[in-house]
């Protein structure tokens, strides 16, 4: 049985959000060294800050800077720190109640060790050294034990406010597709396109999932399908998308290979955009070196009967 397959995988993207007064307020002053929050009507000071009060539910807009040192409430250790964390060896996770605030913020704590670390401790921000208006400006915490900072008083106006920010969001991890799409992996790497029949229904699915979908039973059979296919449906791709070498527009379809009750994913080539269409026969392109088809081009054949693929729409 050929090795079941894994790899490293990586989804990333990055989110574009527009910052209301608050959060735009609370950014902004980070970027000039001032920490500021929100007094709700209670009289209590949120930091971080907040739109609207989460025990009244009333909107908050009054402004008030807190200073840049205060108290751990609670840690927790971080042995092995991850790609983008605050610090790069080991730190402590730490709610901070900032002098003057009600609440805590977390950050990170840069300390020696665990035994250096305890609830009630003294703490102060660094400063990132560049800032640009993000939590990153404070670079992160470090044990204090001078007087607290007194706040500077600033009203919270700022030139050149911050608007809006990216941030990105990240997930690693490692894939391994399984016994059945391993194989399914292995055979293409030989420019072979294999499937598994179902022994209850008879259906052969490309690529295999180890299961029939429809009767739930597991599969086992090989069979070679391809190399040549139908399109039953497509769509025309009119954005460029990052770090793909293809000029747009193109066709993305839906295949059904020969001997497959399963339509796969397919880029078209060899034909201009617009003469793509359903029942179009098409055949695999491969590229040195590659281990899956880089597209699919007609093969000249007359178009396919719309009763062989109506099942696989």
């Amino acid at each position: 049985m050929p090795e079941v397959l894994k790899a490293p995988l990586a989804v990333e993207f990055p989110f574009t959000r527009s910052l209301g007064p608050v959060q735009s307020a609370f950014l902004t002053g980070l970027r000039e060294r001032v920490v500021l929050g929100v007094r709700t009507k209670g009289g209590r000071t949120l930091v971080p800050p907040v739109e609207y009060d989460p025990v009244t539910a009333e909107e908050i807009r009054d402004l008030v800077e807190v200073a840049p040192t205060g108290t751990v409430t609670t840690w927790a250790w971080n042995h092995e720190p991850r790609r983008g964390q605050p610090l790069d060896t080991p730190f402590a996770w730490v709610l901070v109640r900032l002098d003057g605030a009600d609440t805590a913020l977390l950050h990170a704590l840069d300390a020696p060790g665990p035994d250096a670390v305890h609830t009630g401790m003294r703490v102060r921000v660094r400063w990132a050294e560049e800032r640009s208006g993000a939590i990153t400006d404070i670079a992160c915490f470090e044990p204090y034990e001078g007087e607290p900072d007194q706040p500077t008083g600033h009203s919270g106006e700022f030139a050149d406010a911050i608007s809006g920010i990216v941030a990105f969001a990240r997930l690693d991890y490692t894939y391994s597709p399984g016994r059945a799409q391993s194989e399914y992996i292995h055979a293409l790497s030989e420019r072979r396109t294999v499937g598994e029949r179902c022994p209850s229904c008879r259906k052969v699915y490309v690529p295999p999932r180890g299961a029939c979908p429809t009767c739930g039973v597991a599969t086992a059979e090989h069979v070679e399908v391809g190399p040549r296919g139908t399109v039953t449906t497509f769509c025309i791709v009119n954005i460029k998308a990052k770090n793909l070498a293809i000029e747009v527009p193109y066709v993305y379809a839906h295949i059904a290979l020969d001997g497959a009750d399963l339509a796969l994913h397919g880029r078209i080539g060899g034909i201009p955009y617009d003469q793509v269409r359903m029942g179009l026969r098409v055949e695999a392109v491969w590229t040195e070196g590659a281990r899956y088809p880089d597209h699919y081009r007609p093969t000249g054949e007359p178009d396919a009967e719309y009763d062989t693929y109506k099942e696989l729409l």
